[in-house]
């Protein structure tokens, strides 16, 4: 056609042409820059001028002529959401239109949302010896660095071995494409379902359905970077069940992710409580119980600002008790953590899966980690942190690993049966002559799947709750005698006589007890003092004080026989703290609430006395 003209059209993810007429109307031509550009709706403007100046608006009466755009002229295109792909958004993150066909719609962790927007590149000084150039210029010896770079990790102090997950994603996302065929397939050990060319197995099985052998290699990155406990005193009260008993003891670890500076786009788990589940432990072994309290825990953790984000176990034997110090067992020589101990991690790592939008199944393996309290080269007690890979937790997801009685530090891939069918393990080994060899995982060193991780401790505390010489007992101790009652918050509540009832009732174990116990559960009623735990608002704490949930503990603990400090402020609406303690008593040893002129419970039929 005469009149047909070329327009070019620039935008932040290239230069496209688009043929026009001179006569075709402003509308019908951003229709074009639309179908071309893949927007749906008017999502981006067009101007005249890089400088967001003359911006082209649709209009059914304008022409192009009438515009006085001619053939080659260059318009610009600015997508008009924030999550579009701008030059600015494309050079530090992945650009929405990266993530996999087919990929779901998630909602990611606020940490990694964080994440994604930072720039993460190393920036460096002007080398005086090197650069030859004035202090506005860069070259080779002074460019900013990429988070991922392998030179700049093995020189740091100590060296990091491993990257951070956000880098090796900068890394998968860098280039010409930006990431846009970038997917994070987890690893199946399983049959395809769906292929009809065959009988199921064992009968039949072919190329299609049949899962690939995997290679174990170490992993480049992991999900975490460092765990941290806000104080000492987290650690100190669960390490007093092995000081007490000599047998081993488990808990979980909550608290929250955070930035960790000290790596590029690192992820730090900072832990603020521990809570210790039912369980059975020996000197030598460990057996976790079901807990019927595990969901509102999660629930209480939550509303305090808090998630799981891992595991603690003590693996301790005391060497020599006059001078306090433990065996150091767990070493290069023997093992850092047991097949049956990297099988339980794996299996706790799917169960907390990391959400991840490049991954077509919505999340790519996990930030649970796993720390022991263990002796170390200096026979005291050391926190080693770890994490199993995600090759580890696709073999225990798929029942496909199992622990080797007579060698902890040995796994075993399971073999084919007619029941299931196991793909090939595989490891890469040095021979005696040097050379590389590749070996059935049959058994399996349990090294190929271990991700270590620093643990710390932080130079200036810091306290999610508040600590009293007097603590509240811990959950499910009552092999130490140590019980959750009426007596003991009764006990508690005398000596901690502070002023702030914020730091009173800032315990983590408290608060759990307040909200399971038996006799009068607050799970509906306690919504306002955990907002102001969460954030320490002594005045949201003050207004819960006085509600008649309160006034009703203070009189289950008066009870007891314990007097509570100022309780006739506080106390319940009428009658006087005697008369509810001559009406009603409460059983030492069940805590059940029975009636006046009683000498044996009613429930567990034990004396009053």
């Amino acid at each position: 056609m005469a009149d047909s003209i070329i327009i070019r059209v620039q935008s932040p993810d290239g230069v496209k042409r688009i043929t026009a007429t001179k006569r075709e109307t402003v509308a019908t031509f951003l229709k074009k820059v639309a179908k071309e550009f893949g927007f749906r709706n008017n999502g981006f403007s067009v101007y005249t001028n890089r400088n967001r100046t003359g911006e082209i608006t649709a209009s059914q009466n304008k022409s192009l002529n009438l515009l006085k755009i001619k053939h080659g002229d260059m318009l610009f295109l600015y997508p008009s959401s924030p999550a579009g792909s701008s030059s600015e958004t494309m050079d530090t993150s992945v650009s929405q239109s990266s993530r996999p066909v087919g990929a779901p719609q998630v909602v990611e962790d606020d940490i990694d949302q964080y994440l994604i927007k930072q720039d993460g590149k190393i920036y460096r000084n002007r080398d005086q010896q090197l650069c030859r150039h004035g202090p506005l210029g860069k070259c080779v010896h002074c460019v900013p660095l990429e988070p991922f770079d392998e030179d700049y990790l093995n020189h740091l102090e100590p060296p990091v071995k491993h990257m951070s997950f956000h880098a090796y994603i900068r890394k998968l996302t860098g280039g010409a494409d930006k990431g846009k065929f970038v997917a994070l397939e987890n690893i199946s050990c399983k049959i395809k379902s769906g292929c009809e060319g065959h009988p199921p197995w064992p009968e039949g099985i072919c190329t299609k359905c049949q899962p690939s052998a995997i290679t174990l290699n170490r992993q480049k990155y992991r999900h975490v970077d460092n765990i941290m406990f806000e104080n000492h005193t987290i650690a100190d009260r669960f390490l007093d069940f092995w000081r007490k008993t000599g047998n081993q003891h488990l808990g979980y670890l909550y608290g929250r992710y955070t930035e960790h500076k000290d790596i590029p786009l690192g992820i730090r788990a900072e832990v603020a409580a521990i809570y210790e589940p039912p369980q059975i432990g020996t000197q030598n072994s460990l057996e976790i119980l079901e807990d019927p309290k595990a969901e509102v825990v999660d629930e209480i953790a939550a509303k305090l600002g808090l998630r799981k984000v891992g595991w603690i176990f003590t693996d301790l034997v005391s060497e020599d008790t006059r001078k306090g110090t433990v065996r150091y067992s767990r070493n290069k020589d023997t093992y850092y953590l047991s097949a049956e101990e990297c099988i339980t991690a794996g299996n706790f790592q799917n169960q907390h899966p990391n959400i991840c939008r490049l991954s077509p199944d919505g999340h790519f393996g996990s930030k649970f980690v796993t720390v022991v309290a263990t002796g170390g080269p200096d026979n005291q007690v050391h926190f080693e942190g770890y994490q199993v890979s995600n090759q580890c937790m696709a073999l225990v997801r798929d029942e496909c690993l199992l622990p080797c009685r007579d060698a902890p530090e040995l796994g075993y891939a399971k073999e084919s049966s007619s029941e299931q069918y196991v793909p090939d393990v595989f490891y890469k080994d040095i021979d005696k002559f040097g050379n590389e060899i590749t070996q059935l995982a049959r058994p399996l060193p349990v090294e190929y799947l271990i991700i270590d991780i620093t643990t710390t401790f932080p130079k200036d505390p810091v306290y999610t709750f508040s600590i009293s010489q007097n603590p509240f007992p811990i959950e499910n101790r009552d092999v130490l005698g140590e019980t959750q009652d009426f007596h003991s918050l009764a006990t508690y509540l005398s000596q901690n006589t502070s002023s702030v009832f914020l730091d009173i009732v800032s315990d983590f174990h408290l608060l759990l007890f307040l909200v399971t116990n038996e006799v009068m559960p607050l799970r509906d009623s306690i919504s306002l003092l955990l907002e102001a735990v969460r954030t320490k608002n002594e005045e949201l704490a003050q207004t819960w004080k006085k509600s008649e949930q309160w006034a009703t503990i203070e009189q289950l603990c008066s009870t007891v026989g314990v007097q509570l400090p100022g309780l006739h402020e506080y106390g319940a609406v009428g009658g006087s703290t005697h008369a509810v303690s001559a009406a009603m008593w409460a059983c030492q040893h069940c805590t059940f609430m029975n009636q006046p002129g009683t000498d044996h419970c009613e429930m567990c039929s034990l004396p009053r006395t």
